[in-house]
């Protein structure tokens, strides 16, 4: 007998481009592949975070029935009120904003809330017209790129190129070129972006904010490896905040993305929006993220282990992976590195090359190397840019072994690829 899938069915059991990183990465973590992962977004084992994580779960386990309650109770599809309030308050002590708890949803995840929330704004409105959701800096988040359950949800901004030096260069908004037209529904950027580790600059922020707030659309700013957690950034930024703004945090890059523990920071109506299709999609959130982390939140640990901890950790990695990659690639070879100002990737830049990224992962993975293909990252844009094929992202926030022999196997491949 043959199933026959609807048309929501065939267009989420397909082949994404996430579906094959996130295959990848499990494998390759879970011991099943002998590869050096240089591809997938998984957080490093910091070995001071794992040991806080510990302490708590060892805390929880001698605080009465916290335990029992944290696995057999199921919490409000809003989130866990203990958790909330004191996600308030650290935010608005640290920050200076003013939140109140509704301005709070918790979620299955980043990938969950982006779901929900690209679909509430954009595709089929009920008065029969399509909105889409813009994307003013591309490359993007390939987590994003096969959400909308209408196609062409998407529509995106080439950027503006600045160079650096010889072998550095950084993205920026294009704004001249930039259209907020009647049927965009939300701007959406990540900071820092993930694939690039670009963060977009203060005025940058505050000139999409304008835009949206004049056109009459939320500004979505995912803020998974952002400021003030897990604040893996390499540069000072102001995090920001207003009611026509959705922010997105989430636990996973603390070290914590087995609880599968979004948030979404948002006026009211669209936290009881998300709340209610929480109830609907899966009752209630995960509850372990929440109890983990919630006394330091209470206590502001959270923002000075973020700071003291995670930061500068990834800025060391970073700075490493990029050193490693100047000393393997031959300086005559047209590479470039997306200036590394946040998260836990490099992006690299081949000009004119002569296979596609898609090439270049094959013969990385039959040398058991896994990156990302570029490509993945340029959806919404009208028509193929060369560009697109010319880039890979790889991550550095794996062992420091594992990376110095990825590099070096990247650098062979590419050194093989323009001598053809």
């Amino acid at each position: 007998m043959t199933l026959e899938l609807s048309a929501f069915g065939k267009r989420f059991s397909g082949q994404t481009g996430i579906g094959e990183l996130m295959d990848d990465l499990g494998r390759a973590l879970g011991g099943q592949d002998d590869m050096l992962m240089m591809g997938g977004g998984n957080p490093g084992h910091i070995p001071e975070m794992q040991a806080i994580w510990r302490r708590r779960m060892e805390e929880i386990l001698g605080e009465g029935q916290r335990f029992e309650q944290m696995l057999g109770n199921y919490d409000p599809p809003q989130g866990n009120a203990r958790f909330i309030s004191s996600l308030v308050r650290c935010l608005n002590d640290a920050c200076g904003w003013d939140l109140t708890e509704e301005n709070v949803c918790v979620t299955n995840g980043g990938q969950t809330a982006f779901f929900c929330l690209l679909n509430m704004l954009a595709g089929k409105q009920t008065n029969g017209r399509r909105k889409r959701i813009l994307f003013p800096l591309t490359p993007e988040y390939i987590g994003y790129a096969d959400q909308g359950v209408d196609s062409e949800l998407f529509v995106a901004n080439k950027p503006q190129f600045e160079f650096i030096d010889d072998h550095t260069f950084k993205y920026h908004v294009d704004f001249e070129s930039l259209d907020v037209g009647d049927d965009v529904a939300a701007i959406c950027v990540s900071r820092p972006t993930n694939p690039t580790g670009n963060v977009l600059t203060d005025d940058e922020i505050g000139q999409l904010a304008k835009l949206a707030d004049a056109r009459g659309i939320p500004l979505i700013i995912d803020n998974a490896y952002g400021s003030p957690f897990p604040n893996a950034m390499f540069t000072e930024v102001q995090p920001v905040w207003n009611e026509n703004i959705v922010l997105t945090l989430s636990l996973s890059k603390l070290g914590l993305p087995g609880t599968r523990t979004g948030i979404v920071i948002a006026r009211k109506e669209i936290t009881s929006a998300l709340s209610s299709m929480n109830a609907v999609v899966g009752l209630a959130n995960g509850n372990i993220g929440q109890v983990l982390v919630e006394p330091l939140l209470a206590s502001g640990e959270l923002i000075r282990i973020s700071r003291e901890i995670i930061q500068p950790y990834y800025y060391r990695k970073s700075l490493r992976a990029v050193e490693r990659v100047h000393e393997c690639f031959d300086a005559k070879l047209p590479y470039r590195v997306h200036k590394s100002e946040g998260a836990f990737f490099l992006w690299l830049w081949f000009e004119r090359l002569p296979i596609t990224t898609q090439e270049l992962y094959r013969r990385l993975k039959e040398r058991r190397t896994l990156v990302v293909p570029g490509r993945y990252f340029f959806y919404g844009l009208d028509g193929d840019w060369q560009h697109s094929h010319e880039c890979i992202r790889m991550t550095f926030s794996q062992s420091d072994e594992t990376v110095q022999k990825g590099v070096a196997i990247i650098a062979e491949e590419m050194a093989r690829a323009y001598a053809v």
